[in-house]
């Protein structure tokens, strides 16, 4: 807001060519109440003078006094011209004039006309000037300061108006970008939507969202990333015909309403812009970055009853399947599309898992991992399950997908970890040497609270730490591989061990194995599930287990349901088996220094599993018939 400033400090100037009246007028003037006196013997010079203040922008005359004998200059025309000129308005003028009395009456008339704000006689004593002065130059600075304070007002307005403007832009552009913001577009889209349903016509939304952007965002700083999102704006806007709205939704998403076209168009529309966006390099400091972008395309026909909150939905979520898909690619929505279905059971899922996380809905069950040599059951794999509102069971594969999409699986991870540890801290003593494996998702090893948790748990419940298998995927190690070989080095520091879960599924499996830090190797199902059938994958499982025993790794094979795939686990000498032959997940109680399973099967795994056994030790027996 504009504020007064105060009245400058102004000066009296005596304009009088007689210098004894000068002399005599200075000598009146004179006095701390007036200020400054500036005497100057001539209408010219003072003339000089206002125009090299004022040029020099120095104005501080502010009254002058002008006497009759001025080299016969004309006092009143000299008045005049000071009244008539803008840029010497604010100066007050007095006149001396003669005091004869014949002519007083008539000069007084005579200056009053010419602009003067006082006319005095010349011969005016000391006690009649000075508050005449006085008065003239209070006058003159409140003028002044109610200038000062009328410029103010108008610079204020005009503020205002500015601020006004300023703010109805804003109510509809984007301030980065100055494109139309999500208000704007929505009111378009709505009378889009109208139009169409009364001129039966089609129109299209292009959701445009830029592909890891967030990468040079993070690595170049906002202020690049700012850069390029207003370079990328100028290229829609040379892009998009003038009868097109090209918008800014937020961050890197932007959209283009198109009216009045056909589904054919706006697709070859959205595949031009695309390839136009690929085509541009942002260019900043000598570093060049190449733009691509998602799109999504949905057609509004006239025959569909649709909001704009649906129609933007659905361009969101046709942006989202072309990210899925591969990224820089056009996608139009549809109904039916499989990755759409996926998209809408995951937000079905959402509340299902947050309700669980708050609740409590997670359980743990348990399956029996046997050591073929020993044929003893000291490991288990904990499992994890989740009840629903109605008490139903989901598995992992039901709702893992989905919070590791949805941000969810850390909070998941954390609970499986304290859980296991606390139901291993409360075990039976004799029940002391039991290991438990634990599944961890590939995101856990990118939370840092998690070794933090795993050290807390350890010291709190006495848990050796050798008891403890953490699993995790080989595609899960290969796609994080550097930061996840870190982790399992700091965890097998404080004595845990670790499994390798699915190996065989990737294409890099033996490139890397040699030197990464974990104990077991289980090998992929795919290749135990049909190995009675298909020498190929005997082969392959004979040759994984080889290798891992040339390691020094042990080898589990999953998936083991009945007699007949056992029989070839310990032809290919595997270390150790699980899957529903063995044993199926089951949940555990403990009771009165016992480890019960609380199943409805008349069998538990205490109770010695003696089919099992025996059939186990004939396999042994052959196989040592084999090898001799």
């Amino acid at each position: 807001m504009a504020v007064v400033k105060e009245s400058r400090s102004m000066s009296i100037c005596i304009v009088e060519s007689d210098l004894e009246k000068a002399d005599r007028l200075q000598r009146l003037l004179t006095t701390d109440k007036l200020g400054k006196i500036i005497s100057i013997n001539s209408v010219q010079k003072f003339m000089d003078r206002l125009r090299e203040s004022h040029a020099n922008n120095f104005d501080d005359i502010g009254l002058v006094v002008l006497g009759e004998n001025n080299q016969k200059a004309d006092i009143f025309e000299v008045c005049r011209l000071l009244v008539s000129r803008i840029e010497y308005s604010d100066i007050a003028i007095i006149l001396l004039v003669d005091p004869d009395s014949n002519t007083l009456s008539e000069a007084i008339k005579k200056g009053y006309e010419a602009g003067a704000l006082d006319v005095i006689p010349a011969n005016a004593q000391v006690n009649e000037l000075l508050p005449r002065v006085s008065l003239a130059l209070n006058l003159q600075q409140e003028k002044g300061l109610r200038k000062m304070r009328e410029e103010v007002w108008e610079t204020e307005r005009a503020e205002r108006k500015i601020m006004e403007a300023r703010l109805k832009y804003l109510v509809a552009h984007d301030d980065l970008t100055g494109l139309s913001n999500r208000r704007r577009l929505e009111q378009a889209l709505e009378l889009a939507i109208i139009r169409s349903r009364n001129f039966h016509r089609n129109n299209a939304l292009i959701y445009i969202d830029l592909d890891q952007f967030k990468i040079v965002n993070d690595a170049e700083g906002h202020d690049i990333g700012d850069r390029m999102l207003i370079d990328v704006a100028n290229v829609l806007r040379n892009f998009v015909k003038q009868e097109y709205l090209v918008s800014r939704l937020g961050s890197d998403e932007f959209t283009i309403l198109l009216e009045h076209v056909s589904e054919t168009t706006a697709l070859e529309y959205a595949e031009e812009l695309r390839k136009t966006l690929a085509d541009h390099v942002f260019t900043l400091n000598a570093i060049s970055y190449h733009i691509f972008a998602s799109i999504g395309v949905v057609i509004n026909v006239p025959e569909e009853t649709i909001t704009v909150s649906k129609l933007l939905a659905k361009a969101e979520q046709a942006c989202y399947i072309a990210k899925t898909q591969g990224r820089n690619i056009v996608y139009k929505f549809s109904d039916d599309d499989e990755g759409l279905q996926e998209l809408r059971n995951y937000t079905r899922w959402v509340p299902i898992i947050r309700n669980a996380l708050a609740n409590n809905r997670f359980f743990l069950v348990f399956q029996p991992i046997m050591d073929l040599k020993t044929k003893k059951i000291l490991h288990y794999e904990a499992l994890t399950r989740m009840h629903g509102e109605n008490d139903e069971v989901y598995t992992p594969a039901d709702f893992i997908p989905v919070a590791e999409r949805m941000g969810m699986i850390h909070q998941i991870d954390l609970w499986v970890v304290e859980h296991v540890l606390d139901f291993m801290s409360n075990l039976p003593e004799e029940h002391n040497d039991v290991g438990i494996n634990i599944n961890l998702s590939g995101h856990a090893f990118q939370d840092a609270s998690l070794l933090a948790l795993i050290k807390q748990k350890l010291e709190m419940t006495w848990v050796s730490a050798s008891r403890i298998t953490f699993e995790i995927t080989e595609t899960a190690a290969i796609t994080n591989f550097s930061e996840t070989r870190k982790m399992v080095a700091r965890l097998r520091a404080l004595g845990c061990r670790f499994a390798l879960d699915d190996f065989g599924s990737g294409f890099c499996s033996f490139s890397y194995i040699k030197n990464y830090p974990v104990d077991t190797l289980k090998l992929d199902g795919s290749f135990i599930v049909n190995i009675i059938n298909d020498e190929t994958d005997m082969l392959l499982v004979k040759s994984m287990t080889e290798i891992a025993h040339s390691l020094g790794k042990k080898v589990v094979a999953e998936y083991v349901e009945n007699k007949e795939i056992l029989s070839r686990m310990v032809e290919c000498g595997v270390d150790y088996v699980q899957g529903f032959y063995v044993g199926v997940p089951e949940k555990f109680l403990l009771h009165e220094d016992a480890f019960i399973n609380t199943s409805d099967q008349s069998s538990s795994y205490e109770q010695g599993f003696s089919e099992f056994d025996a059939f186990v030790d004939q396999l042994m027996k052959e196989d040592e018939v084999r090898d001799i």
